[in-house]
């Protein structure tokens, strides 16, 4: 993968070192995604010894499908913010197209429970797709931290509480980039948060929260950390929507490969930017992002092994831990 960057069976397959004919590798790829199993936990424990994440994690939930042929493939992730990029740790494959429920959002956010505990979450970001009575009242139940963007024609009493009206009211003669926060909590969907929104170019970005609403907006900026990296994980990296693969299963044996290869690709980028920073653009962003950095170095290494051999013994630390 990371030597022909797309996850095309058939490209890859022509990448193997070796004798062999490029059908006998092909074949060993599919008995690769038919017959080697790990957990979900193995992966998200594995991701987590990888990172340097400190104590406490903001999460991010979100979707990524597309279509193959009539197949849609629908993915819901919970990721971890890490340095500009999400990093994946719990997914799930839904057998539908569009929005997940709230009972497929309770279990993903269960397996990270299970395993990391509520007192790694520092809060959790989603869109406004992940929204819903039972799925907040699940959050204020289990004391998780949340900014959740809601509609803007969602229904909010107003400071009285005699009367309701679309979210996007109260912000309405709001300077454009001003952010404000409602005077004190109110009931939305029967559950007591604290609202706050800013006026964008073309739109309103309305927050829900439950716990110190003057860094809600700063926390659920991260959320966007998501949507970089299934950019990483599709065009911009390894081209994840070439894949021929529908079973579910195989989709997501293929997404963990793909999660440690970022987490690869990453570390070995800061390692590089340490020694040798990207230079800042005038914008004030980096010219290219910690991933592409890594993963440029890391095809260079290995598209070149015969000479690189011990730079490549020194690239595998990252992913061993030592």
């Amino acid at each position: 993968v990371i030597r022909v960057r797309t996850v095309n069976l058939s490209q890859i397959a022509t990448a193997f070192c070796g004798e062999s004919k490029v059908a006998s590798h092909y074949r060993r790829i599919q008995r690769f995604f038919k017959d080697f199993a790990f957990t979900r936990a193995q992966i998200a424990a594995l991701v987590v010894r990888l990172l340097p994440l400190g104590d406490r994690w903001v999460l991010c939930l979100d979707r990524t499908n597309w279509k193959l042929g009539a197949v849609n493939i629908n993915i819901l992730v919970l990721a971890v913010a890490y340095h500009g990029a999400a990093i994946p740790l719990f997914w799930m494959l839904l057998d539908k197209r569009g929005n997940s429920d709230t009972l497929e959002r309770i279990a993903l956010l269960k397996h990270f429970l299970v395993l990391f505990g509520r007192e790694r979450i520092q809060c959790l970001t989603a869109d406004r797709e992940f929204i819903g009575k039972d799925w907040i009242k699940f959050l204020k139940r289990r004391r998780i931290r949340f900014r959740i963007r809601i509609r803007h024609n969602t229904k909010i009493p107003n400071a009285r509480g005699d009367c309701e009206r679309s979210a996007s009211r109260f912000f309405r003669n709001l300077p454009m980039g001003e952010v404000r926060q409602l005077p004190k909590p109110r009931r939305v969907w029967g559950l007591r948060v604290f609202v706050l929104g800013i006026r964008l170019k073309d739109e309103y970005l309305i927050l829900i929260t439950d716990h110190c609403p003057h860094t809600a907006l700063p926390d659920y900026q991260q959320r966007w950390q998501i949507e970089t990296v299934f950019g990483c994980l599709k065009s911009r990296g390894f081209d994840f929507e070439a894949t021929h693969l529908t079973e579910p299963d195989r989709i997501s044996k293929l997404l963990a490969l793909l999660t440690l290869a970022f987490c690869w690709c990453s570390r070995l980028g800061e390692y590089q930017h340490a020694q040798k920073p990207i230079p800042v653009k005038k914008h004030g962003r980096l010219a290219k992002s910690l991933f592409r950095y890594g993963l440029d170095l890391l095809r260079n290494i290995v598209l070149n092994l015969a000479v690189k051999e011990p730079e490549f013994s020194w690239a595998t630390t990252f992913l061993s831990c030592t």
